[in-house]
């Protein structure tokens, strides 16, 4: 199978499945073979046949056809209409069911919910489509709920409480019972969970399981956006227990079945701010004059045993989630701060990649394996970034985490010059090979010891985050391509990412051409290139975070699946997870899967894998969401103190409800309402991303700058609102 039809292998399942109900329904009565139904849609290569006949078996388990006699398919009488899929509720209360092997997503108004809730699984009934019009449906039955637990305010009666829940997508308060209320009192926001909803009760019952705190404080506002997602942010006693009693020495007996490296120069670069080391860079200048460069990454495995409630936890949580005040660690602390972290002058089990390097970055050899560290320095990037711009390794006091001026070896300093040159080589190769640059520039907030926000300033990546990511990449890439090219295929767990959409690569260069940028189509390659041009060409400008955004909404989404179609963004056929296992549960398969192979293991069911490979990715949507919300909540509270203020931005999302304003000097988005603009009655003009006045004909288009100021702010519910003063002319 070609490279790109690999690529599309997830819309050809898509394809191949249609084309089964297609032929089934066309014939109701008839039963086909899977040859039969390859040939009425045209499947001849190999790789397609395999995906029908494990088609025609999925379908035939989910009782979404039937197998009247050994092999041979048939349509049931009522799957023309009926179809099972998810719920996706919009902002309106209306709902559109996103069903697997249909092009369109059925609409459901909302008295035809029947008591389902954003993401449950339901069956649908299909009504016969009208010429022109968009599918729609209505419920018939609730088959599985995404989740019962919800958090919401206490709306205290007498004998009785409500619970409002705070996501607008919730449509329905809970009726919690007087017995049921807990210690909750008027006002709370809580977590209810839900226990019934009765035929004849307008309202679920629930039961409060724990009360969050008062509306607005800043405990209560974080706990509420992990609750919200189902993300833990304590660990259960006997998990914290059974972690404390792991024996974290390190043994004369387990180094021996180790390559031993204490004597080579290794050192970490991290935030100034990290605690969890998870990997760490060696350096040895060779004979032959290449150089021996090793990775080297916390060997978690070694403690984390699978079966123990410690893994099952970290199973469950699959990775740590990094809010705007505090990271919620997918292991204890005993493992992720002290067992596992790379601190420097501590002997510490590692899992290596190393390679033998010439002085053109060509990869001459390479190992992978257990092995055993002691670093010799720990570096913040901004020391690291100091070593590379002034090429001397005095480091000055305000730069310095050790709250000294001081000065690092020349060994060091040489070290870190020649891997900062290879790194740079690496990463103009992958740029020439068709990978896309994104450097978005990351918001973040000085808070005090309130966890109150003072200042706004941006993160941006340097030569030194640049030096990291190209050996954790080149790490990555090497252990995926040693695995991935063996045969017989052996099971993996892969980082894979997938072609952009070309209808959203449409859109955006619509949105991109009033800057005066545009992509060019002619074929992949020069899109990548023009990406990468545009994102060069905005930088430091107005439409900046704009553009990045929507380009970077454009991309498929990156996830992990044991089925490799390659890496899109980093344009490699072959790319996994190995390089931080502290705080990512596919790292720590990585691992496990590759040690069992360089023992001469035998290749274990790739359905398990590819199960947890699908909580991982789902855990890291959650974790995803909940830092966006965690920021959102941080503006918001940081502009509440510049009500005062106007403020320039640029208009970032254009609405039929109104404007959405991203401040340029602060990246904090709000949204300037429609029905607010008093000076004419606007209306939505989707085609030109604009809202135009009727008499005046005055428009406000995407990308123009606005002066706006603070009209109310809301930490509950996180909405921004400004008043609009006019265009920055």
């Amino acid at each position: 199978m070609s490279k790109n039809n690999k690529r599309n292998k997830n819309q050809r399942k898509n394809e191949i499945t249609r084309g089964i109900f297609t032929v089934l329904e066309k014939e109701p009565e008839k039963s086909f073979n899977y040859k039969q139904i390859a040939a009425k849609i045209g499947v001849v290569e190999a790789n397609d046949r395999n995906t029908l006949i494990k088609r025609l078996v999925e379908l035939k388990e989910k009782k979404r056809i039937l197998e009247e006699g050994r092999g041979a398919y048939k349509a049931i009488a009522s799957n023309k209409t009926y179809h099972t899929g998810t719920v996706d509720i919009t902002g309106r209360g209306n709902a559109y069911i996103v069903i697997e092997g249909l092009d369109d997503d059925v609409f459901v108004p909302f008295n035809k919910l029947k008591k389902a809730f954003h993401k449950d699984v339901v069956e649908v009934y299909i009504f016969p489509r009208r010429k022109g019009k968009k599918l729609e449906g209505e419920i018939t039955k609730l088959v599985s709920r995404n989740k019962t637990a919800f958090v919401g305010i206490v709306d205290m009666q007498k004998d009785f409480a409500f619970v409002r829940p705070t996501d607008y997508r919730m449509y329905t308060d809970i009726f919690i019972p007087k017995n049921k209320i807990s210690t909750a009192e008027d006002g709370d926001k809580v977590i209810a969970e839900i226990n019934e909803w009765p035929d004849n009760a307008d309202s679920p019952f629930g039961t409060i399981t724990q009360v969050l705190g008062k509306p607005g404080e800043h405990n209560t506002e974080i706990h509420s956006i992990l609750a919200q997602y189902g993300l833990p942010y304590e660990f259960p006693t006997e998990v914290e227990m059974f972690a404390d009693t792991l024996d974290t020495s390190i043994k004369e007996e387990e180094i021996a079945k180790r390559r031993d490296l204490r004597d080579t120069l290794t050192f970490t670069i991290d935030p100034k701010d990290a605690k969890d080391f998870d990997d760490a860079l060696s350096f040895k200048i060779l004979e032959n004059g290449n150089y021996e460069i090793g990775v080297h990454i916390a060997d978690v495995s070694h403690y984390l045993e699978t079966g123990t409630i410690l893994d099952d936890e970290a199973y469950d949580r699959a990775t740590s989630v990094y809010l705007v005040d505090r990271v919620v660690p997918m292991l204890p602390e005993v493992l992720s701060n002290n067992a596992c972290s790379l601190r420097p002058n501590e002997e510490k089990y590692t899992f290596s990649a190393i390679f033998e390097i010439d002085d053109k970055a060509v990869i001459k050899n390479e190992w992978f394996g257990r092995t055993v560290i002691n670093s010799d320095e720990r570096f913040a990037y901004e020391e690291a970034q100091h070593i590379i711009e002034t090429g001397n390794g005095k480091i000055p006091q305000e730069i310095s985490i050790r709250e000294e001026a001081y000065t690092v070896s020349d060994e060091v300093v040489n070290a870190t010059l020649n891997m900062d040159r290879l790194a740079k080589i690496m990463r103009n190769q992958r740029m020439q090979e068709g990978a896309i640059s994104f450097d978005k520039i990351e918001v973040r907030f000085n808070l005090n010891e309130k966890m109150e926000p003072e200042g706004v300033y941006f993160k941006e990546s340097k030569d030194a985050n640049k030096l990291i990511e190209e050996f954790m990449l080149l790490a990555n890439r090497k252990v995926a391509r040693f695995i991935g090219k063996q045969k017989p295929v052996k099971t993996f767990v892969y980082r894979v990412h997938d072609e952009p959409n070309e209808d959203k690569l449409m859109a955006l260069n619509g949105i991109i051409s009033r800057f005066g940028h545009q992509l060019n189509f002619k074929d992949k390659k020069s899109i990548s290139n023009s990406l990468n041009q545009l994102l060069e060409d905005v930088k430091g400008k107005k439409e900046q975070n704009l553009v990045d955004t929507l380009a970077i909404r454009s991309m498929s989404k990156a996830i992990y699946t044991v089925d490799n179609i390659g890496h899109y963004g980093l344009a490699f056929d072959y790319y996994t997870h190995f390089t931080s296992p502290i705080r990512r549960y596919p790292d720590v398969m990585v691992h496990r899967l590759l040690q069992h192979y360089l023992d001469g293991g035998e290749s274990p069911k790739a359905e398990s894998y590819e199960e947890k490979c699908k909580h991982s990715s789902d855990m890291e949507s959650l974790a995803a969401n909940a830092e966006r919300d965690s920021i959102k909540y941080m503006q918001i509270k940081f502009m509440e103190d510049h009500q005062d203020q106007e403020f320039v931005g640029v208009i970032s999302g254009v609405t039929e409800w109104g404007l959405y304003v991203e401040i340029i000097e602060n990246k904090c988005e709000g949204m300037v309402r429609i029905r607010d603009i008093k000076d004419d009655y606007y209306t939505f003009d989707e085609k030109e991303y604009a809202i135009v006045g009727e008499k005046t004909k005055k428009s406000y288009q995407l990308g123009d700058e606005v002066v706006v100021m603070v009209k109310s702010t809301d930490l509950i519910k996180r909405h921004l609102d400004f008043s609009l003063l006019g265009k920055n002319d």
